[in-house]
């Protein structure tokens, strides 16, 4: 498990096109992407599982702790985004409630991990 962030702070400032922005990259595909929007309420979970395929989780709001193969959680908030192989157990839970965007892939890979 591969835990990074894609909060403002961690882009880069876009000027190109007279844009004025910040990109955070987050990931990058060659073949077809499923992604989907994950809602989890107050005590909401992702049950223990094996990837299928990579992907990655992008927390967009709330916060919540995720673990992989080792049984040990991790905090993770808006901004963070983990990534897991394919083949990874791992599991999400919230306390208060979560929303994230995931992203599978067979050739998926992460982004800059800053954590």
């Amino acid at each position: 498990m591969k835990v990074y962030s894609f909060k403002k702070e961690n882009g880069k400032k876009i000027r190109k096109f007279d844009s004025n922005f910040v990109m955070s990259k987050i990931a990058h595909t060659k073949t077809a992407t499923h992604i989907g929007c994950m809602h989890l309420d107050e005590k909401g979970i992702i049950g223990y599982h094996k990837a299928v395929i990579p992907q990655i989780l992008h927390v967009v709001s709330g916060e919540g702790e995720v673990r992989g193969e080792i049984d040990e959680y991790v905090k993770v908030e808006e901004g963070d985004a983990i990534y897991w192989e394919k083949g990874e157990c791992h599991e999400t839970r919230t306390e208060k409630g979560l929303t994230a965007i995931v992203m599978e892939n067979e050739d998926l890979e992460s982004g800059v991990i800053v954590r």
